[in-house]
This record gives structure tokens, C-alpha cells and sequence, in this order.
């Protein structure tokens, strides 16, 4: 028989975020999974490094972090096959992921390659957007408001329609996008609605109204606006 592969969801960066099933499954297994950067650390390893257990399989897939896809896509090719030979000889494989793994999380792509072949487990983790809300303590929506989801890399104009359309937004990867999205709030308006969340529950955790926000972000940061009242009061 072959083995199951099992995408993990880590949480945002603090191990203390992780759920029991992910400890569980982590603590087990044989063989762990989890993307790198390129001749650099893994920040999913880190998050799970006090439960790995001694003697386990590692299958480190570098990523390159470049605006060009055939890069990771190789690289996930790559990582897939080495996954696969594993599962083939009856091995689990638990692939980590920052976040949740559906969610812009880097399981996807191993997925995509998998799971029509292979078993497939998914253990969800608390995403970056719940953890940035918390750590700021800004509720996003309640009742029958919206919450609109954006990823930073997205054209001035666009990014612009979607802000002005939505009701809340949290908006994802920001890093060097930063002067875009703050010159696009600013120009709706919206700059004193809006908080910037640095690395939300790791070390280095910034959290900043975004008239103060740096003019450089890390990939791992955030802005989220409210546009009403406080319909929780």
C-alpha cells in the first residue's frame, strides 16, 4: 500500500498556534516535508522544529522567490517527485505549511501534483488574517458585512476597485508592494482606517497604524482596514 500525504497547516509563526492534530501528526511521522528558501532557512521547519523527531526524513524543497513562476514550479516538480518516491514505498509524508494550507499556502502546489496519485490529508491551521485581527485587536466583520481578501502584488488600478468596492479588507503580501498599496489608500481616503501587521505572532511582530508603517515591509506583513462603525458595540 502507499503512503498518505498530509499538508499541515502551522499557524501564522508562534508554535503555540499550531492545533493538537498537527502536533500529533508532526510527533509521528517518518518523513517531513517543507519549503525553503533557496540556500536560505525554512520558516515552516522553525515553527515545527521542537516536535520533529530525531531520525526523521527530511525532504527540503528550496523555492526560489523570484517574480518569474518556472522557478517554483520546477522547484515543486522536483519536491513532488521526491515526495512521491516516499509515499510509493508506503511512507507517510507530512508536508508543513506556514498558515493554513489552502489558504496562499505553499501545500497547493504539492497537492495539485499529488493527490490525483496518492491519499491526501489536510490538518487546516489559524491564517495569517485571523492572527493579524487578533494581535491588532481589530474585528474585521460581523453581522451580514464582508470581508474582502487581496493579495498585494495586484495591478494599482485593480487593487483600487477592490478596496473601494469592499467593506473590510485585509490585504496579503505586501513586502515590496508597499508604496503602491499606501499610495492607493491614501488617495481613497482611507489611510487613518487602515493598520499595518508586521510578522503577526513572531519574533520582530510590528503592529502600526499605516501612516507609521516603514517604507520597507517584509513579505510576511499586512494591511487591514475597517471602513464602518462598529457594528459589535
Amino acid at each position: 500500500m502507499t503512503g498518505r500525504l498530509i499538508g499541515v497547516g502551522l499557524g501564522p509563526g508562534d508554535p503555540d498556534l499550531m492545533t493538537l492534530r498537527a502536533a500529533r501528526l508532526i510527533g509521528q511521522a517518518q518523513v517531513i516535508a517543507y519549503p525553503a528558501l533557496a540556500d536560505g532557512p525554512s520558516l515552516a521547519r522553525s515553527i515545527a522544529a521542537g516536535l520533529i523527531a530525531p531520525g526523521s526524513t527530511e525532504i527540503r524543497i528550496e523555492v526560489p522567490m523570484t517574480p518569474e513562476r518556472a522557478p517554483a514550479q520546477a522547484a515543486y516538480d522536483l519536491g513532488a517527485a521526491r515526495i512521491a518516491a516516499e509515499l510509493e514505498a508506503g511512507r507517510d509524508v507530512v508536508c508543513l505549511c506556514e498558515g493554513d494550507p489552502f489558504f496562499y499556502g505553499s501545500f497547493m502546489y504539492l497537492f495539485a501534483r499529488l493527490a490525483g496519485r496518492f491519499e491526501v490529508e489536510v490538518v487546516p491551521g489559524v491564517t495569517s488574517v485571523s492572527a493579524a485581527s487578533a494581535r491588532a485587536g481589530l474585528p474585521l466583520v460581523a453581522r451580514n458585512e464582508r470581508l474582502t481578501v487581496l493579495p498585494g502584488p495586484l495591478p494599482e488600478a485593480k487593487l483600487r476597485a477592490c478596496i473601494e468596492a469592499a467593506e473590510s479588507v485585509a490585504i496579503l503580501k505586501v513586502g515590496r508592494h508597499l508604496p503602491k498599496i499606501r499610495a492607493v489608500i491614501e488617495a481613497l481616503g482611507l489611510t487613518a482606517r487602515a493598520r499595518y501587521v508586521e510578522r503577526a505572532t513572531q519574533a520582530g511582530e510590528r503592529i502600526l497604524p499605516l501612516a507609521d508603517a516603514p517604507d520597507d515591509a517584509p513579505y510576511f506583513s499586512m494591511i487591514l482596514i475597517t471602513k464602518g462603525a462598529d457594528p459589535w458595540l
